[in-house]
């Protein structure tokens, strides 16, 4: 049997089976692993599987309204690919592919981590149906780990859309996950989402609770020798055509600077005065 279709088959597994309810009053996470899938738009649908083409049920997925399709579709990238992909439904308005690090290795492609919808300048990807095949000049990210929540669970939580947090999950190798996005909407149903390298990694098994915990409650770790406050880079000068507001999270510098080329994104003005930051345009 391929291998390929094994390991889809165990994913979805383990995606759908086990699912456990945090209990009342903790800050309990149910967490659930997110195989590696394609979101079509309607035209990619048709270009892929054929005119008028629809999407197919297979099974729906935890969140509301959301399903995994019959349908799959092929991965092609310069060193591999990867076959029997599915296919998520209800079509978007966008098409993006979502991956691991381990599936970008044998692709030979390199995604950006990113929330998704949030694909401007991700990497290219060609996809394959039955019918006819199409090439994203971006599309392919890597997802990053993240909580869908409904408002009266953000009240209960005490955290608001698009907030940070620190996830822990006690398994046979303890880890807390960083950087967690919580992203709020009425549709959402409680569950934190992450790829099949973190699960691995971390050992998540079916029906792995997580706790969002302050930093008073996060594990101790070995002291840092802090640098001196000379030797701290305060700045950094960012040479790329487009500054997004991801650029501005992962850069750890207070002061980006920037050529007179470069566009400047409206969530990257937000992101820096939210976090602090300063963005300053410079002749290049």
């Amino acid at each position: 049997m391929d291998s390929d279709w094994i390991q889809s088959i165990v994913e979805e597994v383990i995606q759908q089976l086990g699912r456990k309810e945090p209990a009342a009053g903790t800050k309990e996470i149910p967490i659930a692993v997110s195989a590696r899938h394609v979101h079509l738009s309607e035209q990619h649908v048709a270009a892929l599987f054929g005119s008028s083409y629809q999407l197919k049920k297979k099974s729906d997925l935890s969140q509301p309204n959301q399903f995994a399709a019959e349908e799959t579709v092929i991965l092609s990238g310069p060193k591999g690919t990867i076959e029997r992909v599915r296919v998520l439904g209800p079509s978007r308005s966008l098409t993006q592919v979502e991956v691991s690090q381990t599936d970008a290795f044998k692709l030979g492609v390199k995604p950006p981590i990113r929330q998704s919808g949030d694909i401007k300048g991700s990497a290219p990807i060609t996809i394959i149906g039955p019918k006819g095949s199409i090439y994203l000049t971006e599309g392919l990210i890597i997802a990053q780990a993240h909580i869908h929540m409904t408002p009266a669970d953000a009240g209960r939580l005490q955290v608001q859309d698009g907030q940070y947090v620190q996830v822990r999950a006690e398994t046979a190798r303890p880890v807390t996950f960083e950087k967690v996005l919580v992203r709020v909407s009425a549709s959402y149903r409680l569950e934190m989402h992450i790829d099949t390298d973190e699960a691995n990694a971390a050992f998540i098994r079916a029906g792995q609770i997580g706790e969002i915990v302050s930093e008073g409650q996060r594990p101790s770790l070995p002291a840092v020798p802090v640098q001196p406050q000379e030797s701290v880079r305060h700045s950094a000068i960012f040479d790329g055509k487009l500054l997004s507001q991801h650029e501005v999270r992962q850069m750890e510098e207070t002061v980006i600077r920037v050529g007179k080329a470069t566009i400047i994104t409206p969530l990257a003005k937000d992101t820096a005065r939210e976090l602090g930051k300063k963005i300053e345009v410079i002749d290049k």
